[in-house]
């Protein structure tokens, strides 16, 4: 399904629809709260919707093909759990680019460490959970372990696809590390189980939990870990070290497992093609 689709007519789509929504935003003068929604929506929701709806219809492929129901209860636990390690090895992870930086590019740190702004308005505040919760995780989905994903597995292999996608994948977020592995996960849940929907849910819960902390908790919680000034990156280093190594040897054991899983998936597939 997605590997005949055309990745080099979606990013030019993508470049031309979010270049061609900035110049009447600007001219306009528009606020930057609806820069974010109109962005947002052209990038989640428009690109999307008529560069996969087109695809799926010239191939007259249903969308329960790719996302679909059946299996999901038994993966619920597992993802739960996968999100909590997620989250975890994110934070630690991210103190570590950040004691990295430090001694060459302070700078740099202090603008990674800026508080993210809070909406002021409801309706922005609503959309703001709406997008990160729901549109993000499916359109990136969509985007990533679907199109580039499959593309890039046909260009070179399962791991250099897998690799690739998550890389860029990566790039394209704040906690660069995190996100790299967080895509290696997703990647290896969809090739094991073909079904979108389970990534697609994995990256809602991870959202899910990322904002209601940024919302509900104390800026300063946890208080052993929590990184709010220059120096609590080198005075808090040891409990950051200890939960990087933890989350670490954890994300290793999910990578491994999963790696398990599609190798057996795999094996299985090649003994009823012979069959």
């Amino acid at each position: 399904m997605f590997e005949k689709m055309k990745l080099r007519y979606f990013i030019p789509f993508m470049l031309v629809a979010f270049i061609g929504s900035i110049f009447p935003l600007v001219i306009m003068e528009a606020s930057l709260e609806t820069f974010d929604v109109v962005i947002s929506l052209v990038v989640y929701i428009l690109v999307p919707a008529v560069f996969f709806g087109y695809y799926f219809r010239k191939q007259n492929v249903p969308l329960s093909n790719v996302v679909f129901f059946k299996g999901i209860a038994k993966w619920l636990p597992s993802m739960a759990g996968i999100v909590l390690i997620s989250i975890l090895f994110s934070i630690s992870i991210f103190w570590l680019q950040l004691y990295a930086l430090l001694p060459v590019a302070p700078g740099l740190v202090s603008f990674f460490m800026e508080p993210i702004p809070i909406p002021e308005t409801p309706w922005t505040i609503f959309f703001l959970i709406f997008s990160v919760v729901i549109l993000a995780p499916i359109a990136e989905e969509f985007m990533f372990r679907g199109l580039l994903l499959k593309r890039l597995i046909g260009k070179t292999s399962v791991w250099g696809g897998i690799i690739l996608s998550s890389f860029f994948f990566g790039i394209l977020h704040a906690d660069i590390l995190g996100a790299f592995a967080f895509g290696v996960i997703a990647s290896l849940l969809y090739l094991q189980t073909g079904n979108l929907l389970i990534p697609i849910l994995l990256h809602m819960l991870n959202n899910s939990l990322a904002i209601t902390l940024m919302f509900l908790a104390p800026p300063d919680w946890p208080t052993s870990i929590s990184i709010m000034e220059l120096s609590d990156i080198t005075s808090k280093a040891v409990p950051n070290a200890i939960l990087l190594g933890v989350s670490m040897i954890l994300m290793v054991a999910v990578i491994i497992w999963l790696m398990r899983g599609l190798r057996k998936k795999t094996q299985e597939q090649a003994m009823d093609s012979v069959g």
